[in-house]
């Protein structure tokens, strides 16, 4: 993990916690100065015009009772937290049971207080098994109901931190797999132009081989800016193109030609960076290396309805029997960065066809049809 991921997690939880301190904090206080007024519209403002009526004791027991409730359901959220990290059936177990034991607790207090303040007794005289059942109900039920909120809160928190760690965890995977396809796919370049660059030193060509050489130096100064971004414009995509093809038309001078038909809307659209180089390169290796004549690579996109539609198709070459059918690591690379990228949204087809014009009958041409979504480039 990177400098920046690090710090990252580390301000998260201070603002995790304050964020859910700061909701306890408000439901506490608003939850318990609604208990006191439910309690006394409920049960001490119906008395209120009895002529025994200790309005002045009331009102302490009120007071005394909500600030009991307010310190134990306290005590419970510590508790709660403490045990949210284990197993669900866990928690629930030792939630409950604390609650259930507050409660008492509660209960005990409240009753208690209720004969000192109120009727100036001693504060467990006369008690009954009814009278203190009656009250247990209320009290339980006041400790349960804010042990479920307490719970449902802090494992609501909890379960949103264990997602946000999933999706920072897909993310650096995808983000790893990515780099290492595009990482894959510049040392598989740089061996095929090195390579022609040591064919025509070889064959005594060295001023083609030195353009080559200073073209191959602009292409990896400009993809190497360029490394920090998984995804780029069509524009830059199409410069970074017409780098790399310079270097290609050294080597194969007439041979190679290329009919570029992009529509103006598209070039804004976002595509993964070194998408169509592997593509073009492909079609280099199987359609214009082979054959004496060379031939024409045609690169063309458009917009339809929500989709980005790519297709590189290139002339073909006269082959005998069967066509080769193998497509090179740039097409698999391809298939494997925009299945990391798009998650499944998106459609590569690559297919062959026959060229009858062309006079040669086992003329046989690949067209590489991409599809992605189209989304505008926030950057450039």
């Amino acid at each position: 993990m990177d400098l920046n991921s690090t710090t990252s997690t580390l301000e998260l939880e201070p603002q995790t916690f304050s964020k859910q301190s700061y909701q306890f904090w408000t439901l506490q206080i608003a939850g318990w100065l609604g208990y006191a007024v439910v309690v006394f519209l409920a049960i001490i403002q119906p008395q209120i015009s009895e002529p025994d009526f200790n309005s002045e004791g009331q009102f302490i027991n009120l007071v005394v009772e909500t600030l009991s409730g307010f310190t134990l359901s306290y005590f419970q959220w510590l508790f709660i937290q403490k045990i949210v990290h284990l197993p669900l059936k866990k928690t629930l177990l030792f939630s409950f049971i604390s609650a259930a034991t507050l409660g008492v607790v509660f209960n005990i207090i409240k009753l208690s207080v209720f004969k000192v303040v109120v009727y100036q007794q001693h504060w467990n005289e006369a008690w009954n098994m009814l009278e203190f059942g009656g009250w247990l109900l209320f009290s339980l039920t006041t400790m349960l109901v804010w042990t479920s909120i307490f719970f449902i809160m802090l494992y609501n928190t909890k379960l949103q931190k264990e997602h946000e760690m999933l999706l920072r965890a897909q993310t650096a995977a995808k983000d790893a797999q990515l780099q290492m396809l595009r990482y894959q796919l510049n040392p598989h370049f740089m061996f095929n132009t090195m390579n022609a660059i040591s064919t025509l030193i070889y064959k005594n060509e060295n001023d083609k081989a030195n353009e080559m050489l200073d073209k191959l130096c602009e292409f990896f100064r400009y993809s190497l800016d360029k490394h920090d971004k998984s995804k780029t414009s069509l524009r830059k995509e199409l410069e970074l193109l017409d780098l790399y093809l310079s270097i290609e038309k050294v080597r194969f001078a007439q041979r190679l030609q290329i009919d570029f038909d992009i529509e103006a809307q598209t070039k804004n659209c976002q595509v993964p960076n070194m998408l169509l180089q592997p593509l073009v390169e492909n079609a280099i290796k199987y359609a214009i290396e082979p054959s004496k004549e060379g031939g024409t690579i045609r690169i063309s996109t458009q917009k339809v309805g929500h989709k980005l539609v790519l297709l590189v198709i290139d002339s073909g070459k006269e082959i005998k029997g069967k066509s080769n059918d193998g497509f090179g690591i740039g097409i698999s690379n391809t298939k494997a960065r925009l299945d990391a990228m798009f998650n499944g949204d998106y459609q590569v087809n690559i297919t062959q066809y026959g060229d009858e014009g062309s006079g040669a009958k086992n003329q046989v041409g690949t067209k590489v049809f991409i599809s992605i979504p189209f989304e505008t480039v926030t950057y450039d």
